[in-house]
Order: C-alpha cells, then structure tokens, then sequence
C-alpha cells in the first residue's frame, strides 16, 4: 500500500480506490484470466462427462437413481473437505479445484440435461423411428435439439455456480480473483478485497448474459412461442405442453429432415 502518496487513497486504505485500479492492473488482469479458465475448464469437463450420464439414466432407467444419488451426494460435501480430499490425488495444482468444480457442477447440468430429454414428447421419437432415426440419429438429431433449453439452463446456473466457487481455490493458491480477495482480507487491504469482489460479480452476470444470449439464438422457437401468447390471450385445452420441448414447429422441423 505504499505505493500511493501520503494522502492517497491507497495510503487511507479506502474501499474505493481509482489509486489502485491504475497501479495494480497487471494483477488484476492475471487474476481474472485465471478466474476465468479454470471456471471454464471445470465447466466444459463438467458437460463432456454429464452428458453420456444423462444420455446413460435416460436410456436405462435402472442408471437413473445411481445417477442422481451420486451426483447429489457429491454436491453435499463442503468445498474446503472436497478440495482437501482432492489434494493427496493432484497435489497442490490447479487441477484441485478444476476437479472439485467439476464434480459440483455434474449435479446441475445430469438433472437439467436428464430432464430436457424426458420432456421430448414419445410422439416425436415414434415419427423419427418410423423414417428410420437410429438411436444414435435420433439422439443428436432430434432429442437433443428439443433438450437445449433446459441444457443450457443447467450450464448457466453451473458457471455462476462456478465463477463464486473458484474464490475457494485460494486456500491451495489457485483461487483467480479469490486470490486477491484471500490475500486482501489477510492484510485488511479493503481496495484490493472491494475490487477482486466486484470483478468476480461482473464475471458471473457476464457470463449468465453470454450464455442466455446463445440460448435465445440456439432455441428461436421459445421466443416464438412467447411473442404468440403475448400477441392475444392463448386458450387451453388442457395441460402445457413442457418448455424443454420446443415448439410444434421446431418439433416437424427436426424430424423432417430427410437424411
């Protein structure tokens, strides 16, 4: 903190300190590239793994309960147990917390995923199978288009999941922003612990609105159905057809496709 002038902000350690933005922007900058490949690492891993799980409890219900029991009770374990558990296998290295998000993040995006293909109407996969969709087609062709919704639900509420819980990494170095954050609270270094705070905040709504945004333009068809029922009043006949569905004219779409 000497490096401000007497009568610095820096030097009055203020919470607000412009003082020291300039003087420390090279930290901050490594601390939020950190931040953010590790939370995006742990993520893409978390979806590569979830989806084979998910695909596996949708196609054998006897995987479904082992599935979601493991996944949950993976979720129960507190952070700062999970990442000591991890430690004997990585050692003091970013793959610590890269795994412990990992396994955290499986929770959300095994049930959304799960639940985005059971919302697929049998009706649709029977016309697929009737144009001769295998298993393997008719998975990426059309069950997981029409699960996309509910997918990409799951890997928003993992990745600002993920960005807060990366700040826990500092207790074996590899924390990003939660560095700073660590390290400033140590110190009473309220600049430092303000600034680190609020850049991880604005990473996780950043990153919330980038993923939202690549759902709206992934999944046109639930803005399609939203302008309509805002247009007039719908009438219902019965019961809502899920969300994770799509709509009709999505629905015809994917199975139309000729091959």
């Amino acid at each position: 903190m000497a490096a401000g002038s007497p009568g610095g902000c820096l030097a009055r350690n203020e919470w607000l300190c412009g003082e020291y933005l300039r003087t420390r922007q090279s930290e901050l900058l490594d601390a939020t590239v950190e931040h953010v490949w590790i939370t995006a690492a742990a993520i893409v891993i978390a979806l590569l793994l979830a989806l084979p799980v998910a695909v596996a409890a949708r196609r054998w219900r006897q995987a479904r309960a082992p599935a979601l029991a493991v996944t949950t009770v993976l979720y129960t374990i507190p952070s700062l147990a999970m990442f000591a558990l991890l430690l004997p296998v990585f050692g003091l290295s970013a793959a610590v917390v890269v795994t412990g998000l990992v396994l955290y993040s499986l929770t959300v995006l095994v049930r959304n995923i799960l639940a985005g293909l059971e919302a697929v109407p049998d009706e649709i996969r029977e016309a697929a199978r009737g144009m001769g969709y295998g298993p393997g087609r008719l998975l990426i062709e059309v069950e997981l288009p029409l699960a996309l919704p509910a997918l990409l639900a799951g890997v928003r509420i993992a990745t600002v999941t993920a960005v807060s819980l990366t700040t826990i990494g500092a207790i074996v170095g590899y924390g990003g922003l939660g560095n700073l954050v660590y390290d400033g609270m140590e110190s009473y270094f309220k600049a430092q612990v303000l600034t680190a705070s609020l850049i991880c905040v604005l990473l996780a709504v950043a990153a919330d609105l980038l993923l939202l945004g690549l759902q709206r333009a992934l999944t046109p068809w639930t803005r399609t159905g939203t302008r309509r029922r805002g247009g007039r009043p719908a009438r219902r006949k019965g019961p809502a057809a899920p969300a994770t569905a799509g709509g009709a004219t999505a629905q015809k779409d994917l199975v139309g496709k000729a091959g």
